[in-house]
C-alpha cells in the first residue's frame, strides 16, 4: 500500500500501481472525467502513470495552468504529425507549449507555408484528434535514439540527443507518430475538439542568427469549439487595444529605422504623459523620504564587472564603447543599481543616517534580438522608475512593507485592480546562476515571504525567477483582456553591498554591511505605458490625460471667446486645447473622439452670450450636452480626479 497526499492535506491509502485517474475516480466521477494531467512529487506525470511510492499528488483539469500546458504540449505532437503527413520529407525540431497555445519549428525545405495552408493543417489535426489516439511514453537508449533520427536524416533531433545523457531519453508515441519528449500529456487526442493555426514566422534554430532559419507554426487548441470562438473574439478586442495602434492614433510615440530598432521616440503628447507619470511618482516618493539622483547613461566596464552584470549579461549586451585612451572601455548602462552603490560610497554613514533612499528615472540599455522586439513592451532602451534603499537589517522588514504600500498606491491610482504578487525565488536545483552565500539568500527570501504575508498579499511562489543577486516580489497584473504582465518589482539584496564594500558604522562603533532593496513600481516606463494603454484602451484616468478637454468653436466668429475659455481653464490648471479650424462641428467631434479626449467644450453664439460652455463627454454619443460655467466645469473635473487620485499616505 502507498499513501497519497492531496492538495488539501488529506492522505489516502491505495494499492501500489494506482494511477492519477484512479485517485480522481475515488474522489468523484466528474473529476475523473475532467482530469487531463497530474503532478506527483513535483514532477509532471500522465493520468495513467502508475504510482508506486508515497507522495504528493496534484490533479489538473483544463481550468488549471498546468492542465492547459499538458493540453497544448500534446497538441503540438498532433500538429507535428499533421505537418509530417501533409508535407512528407520535412524535418521536425522542437514544439513546446507557450502561454497561449503552442508552436512547432519545422524545416520545410523548399515548401513555403502561408495562410492558404492553414485550413488544411487545421482539418488534418482535427481528423487525427477524432481518432482518440492515446499518448504513451517509452524510454530509449542514446544509440537507439540517434539511429532513428540519423535514418530520417534529421540533424536537429540528432543534435538534441547528442546533448542528452544516456538513460534520460524518452519518446512519446501516438497513432503512427513518435517524437522525442520528456512527458506531460493528456490521456488521448480525442479531448482536442477545436484547433486554429494562428500564424507562421521565421525562427532561427536554437535562437541563434548564425543557424538556419526555420518556419515556426503557431497554433492553439481547445476542448470545446465555444472556447475557441471566445478566444478569437478576445483577440479581436486585443487588436483594437494594441498599444502600437493606439500609440499611433493618439500621437504618443514612434519608431525610426534610422534611429534604430527598439529605441522609441516620444512625441509631445507622449512626453507629456510620461512627465505626468513621473511627477505623480516623484510626489509620492518625496513624501516617503526618497532623494532624487541622476546618473550617466554609461559606465566603465569595471563597474559592471564588480556588480556581476558583465558576467551575467555582457555577452548579450551592446559592445563596449572604446575611447581614444588605450584600454579605456565603457558600456551602455544595463542597470542603475551599480551607479547608486557608488553614490552611497561617496561618504561614510552611521546607522543613524539610514535608511538612505535614492530614486532615479534612469534610462538603461539592453540588447534584444530584432525578432523579440515588440512595440514598447520589448525594447532596447527603456527608463526604469528605479530606487535603491540602503538600510540596516533591523529596518529591512519595515522598509520592504513601505515599498509594498507605494506599489499598491500606484496600481490603485491607475486602475490596476486584478493582480497577484509573485514571490520569485532561486531555482531549487541550479544554484550556479546566482551570486552570494546560501545564508544571505535565505535571509533575503524569508524577508520577502514574511513581509508579503504580513501585508495580506495574494501570493504565488515561482522557483527559478529570482534575479541573479537576490529574490524578488514581482507584481503580476492582469489586463482587461486577461493577459498577465510583470510590472512592479521589489528585490532584497545582500550581495551587491558586499561586492561594492558598502558599510555603515553601527551603535557598537563597528562597520557593518547595509541591506539593499531594489524597487520599481512601474517596472519600466515603456512597458507600463503600453499595458496602461491596452488596459484602458487609451481612456486614461482624467488626471493623467495629456489634454483633459478640447474647446470646439462653432465658427471662427467665436475664436476670441474660445481663447477666453482656455485662459479660464488654465487658471484652474485644466489642460486644454482649441480646435478653431474651418470644419464642421460634427467632424471636430469625431476627431476628438478618436483622440479619446475626455471632454469636448462647444462654444458658439449662445455660450458666448451667457458666459457658459456646452460640455460633451467622450463616448456619450446621443446624449444631450450639459450647459455650465467654466467654474462649474472645473469643479466637476476636480471631483472626478479626487475620486481616483488620493494623496499617498505614509
Amino acid at each position: 500500500m502507498i499513501n497519497i497526499t492531496l492538495p488539501d492535506g488529506s492522505v489516502k491509502e491505495f494499492n501500489a500501481g494506482v494511477t492519477p485517474h484512479d485517485v480522481a475516480m475515488s474522489i468523484s466521477e466528474g473529476l475523473a472525467r475532467n482530469v487531463i494531467s497530474a503532478s506527483f512529487n513535483g514532477t509532471t506525470v500522465e493520468t495513467k502513470t502508475p504510482l508506486t511510492t508515497d507522495g504528493a499528488l496534484v490533479l489538473f483539469t483544463w481550468n488549471d495552468k498546468e492542465g492547459k500546458k499538458a493540453f497544448w504540449h500534446s497538441s503540438s505532437h498532433v500538429l507535428a504529425q499533421a505537418l509530417q503527413e501533409l508535407y512528407p520529407g520535412i524535418k521536425l525540431t522542437i514544439g513546446p507549449a507557450i502561454e497561449n497555445g503552442f508552436y512547432y519549428d519545422v524545416d520545410f525545405g523548399d515548401h513555403v507555408v502561408t495562410d492558404k495552408d492553414f485550413k488544411a493543417i487545421e482539418d488534418k489535426v482535427l481528423a487525427i484528434a477524432r481518432e482518440k489516439h492515446e499518448f504513451t511514453m517509452r524510454s530509449a537508449t542514446k544509440d537507439e535514439a540517434l539511429a532513428m533520427y540519423k535514418a530520417e536524416n534529421n540533424p536537429y533531433k540528432t543534435e538534441l540527443i547528442e546533448n542528452l545523457e544516456d538513460g534520460t531519453i524518452t519518446f512519446c508515441d501516438h497513432a503512427t507518430f513518435t517524437d522525442l519528449c520528456r512527458g506531460g500529456h493528456i490521456p488521448n487526442t480525442g479531448i482536442i475538439k477545436a484547433m486554429k493555426v494562428m500564424s507562421v514566422a521565421g525562427a532561427y534554430w536554437r535562437g541563434d542568427e548564425k543557424n538556419k532559419q526555420l518556419t515556426r507554426v503557431y497554433g492553439i487548441t481547445f476542448p470545446k469549439q465555444k472556447d475557441l470562438t471566445e478566444y478569437l473574439e478576445l483577440l479581436e478586442e486585443a487588436k483594437r487595444r494594441d498599444h502600437r495602434k493606439l500609440g499611433k492614433e493618439l500621437d504618443l510615440f514612434a519608431f525610426s529605422q534610422k534611429v534604430g530598432q527598439g529605441l522609441p521616440l516620444w512625441l509631445p503628447r507622449g512626453a507629456a504623459l510620461r512627465d505626468r507619470l513621473e511627477q505623480f511618482l516623484k510626489k509620492a516618493q518625496k513624501k516617503a523620504g526618497y532623494e532624487q539622483v541622476v546618473t550617466p547613461h554609461i559606465g566603465q566596464k569595471e563597474l559592471y564587472v564588480t556588480s556581476g552584470h558583465y558576467a551575467k549579461y555582457g555577452a548579450d549586451s551592446f559592445q563596449p564603447i572604446h575611447t581614444p585612451n588605450e584600454g579605456e572601455e565603457f558600456l551602455l548602462k544595463p542597470m542603475n543599481c551599480p551607479h547608486h552603490c557608488e553614490i552611497y560610497n561617496t561618504k561614510p554613514w552611521s546607522y543613524k543616517d539610514l535608511p538612505k533612499r535614492y530614486a532615479e528615472f534612469g534610462t538603461v540599455y539592453r540588447y534584444e534580438q530584432s525578432g523579440e522586439l515588440h512595440g514598447l513592451t520589448r525594447v532596447r532602451g527603456f527608463t526604469q522608475d528605479d530606487a535603491h534603499i540602503f538600510c540596516t537589517p533591523d529596518q529591512l522588514d519595515e522598509e520592504f512593507k513601505k515599498v509594498i504600500d507605494l506599489v499598491l498606491y500606484v496600481f490603485g491610482s491607475l486602475g490596476f485592480e486584478n493582480f497577484s504578487a509573485q514571490v520569485s525565488l532561486r531555482d531549487k536545483e541550479n544554484r550556479e546562476k546566482y551570486i552570494g552565500s546560501d545564508e544571505n539568500w535565505e535571509k533575503a527570501e524569508n524577508a520577502i515571504i514574511n513581509a508579503a504575508k504580513d501585508k495580506g498579499l495574494n501570493t504565488v511562489v515561482e522557483y527559478g525567477e529570482a534575479a541573479f543577486y537576490g529574490p524578488k516580489l514581482d507584481f503580476m497584473v492582469k489586463d482587461a483582456l486577461g493577459r498577465q504582465w510583470q510590472l512592479g518589482t521589489i528585490q532584497v539584496d545582500y550581495n551587491l553591498p558586499e561586492r561594492f564594500e558598502l558599510t555603515y558604522k553601527g551603535s557598537d562603533n563597528e562597520l557593518h554591511r547595509p541591506v539593499m532593496i531594489h524597487r520599481a513600481p512601474f517596472g519600466s516606463m515603456e512597458r507600463f505605458i503600453a499595458i496602461l494603454l491596452e488596459n484602458t484602451a487609451g481612456n486614461f484616468p482624467l488626471w493623467l490625460m495629456p489634454e483633459q478637454a478640447i474647446i470646439l468653436s462653432l465658427s471662427e466668429k467665436y475664436e476670441n471667446y474660445a481663447k477666453k475659455v482656455l485662459q479660464l481653464l488654465e487658471n484652474h490648471e485644466i489642460r486644454a486645447t482649441i480646435d478653431n479650424r474651418n470644419e464642421t462641428i460634427g467632424r471636430k467631434i469625431r476627431e476628438a473622439e478618436v483622440q479619446k479626449l475626455p471632454f469636448m467644450l462647444i462654444v458658439g453664439e449662445e455660450e458666448e452670450k451667457n458666459g457658459t460652455i456646452s460640455v460633451r463627454r467622450h463616448g456619450d454619443a446621443g446624449k444631450s450636452n450639459q450647459s455650465m460655467t467654466v467654474e462649474e466645469f472645473a469643479a466637476l473635473v476636480q471631483e472626478e480626479i479626487d475620486k481616483t487620485l488620493k494623496p499617498f499616505q505614509v
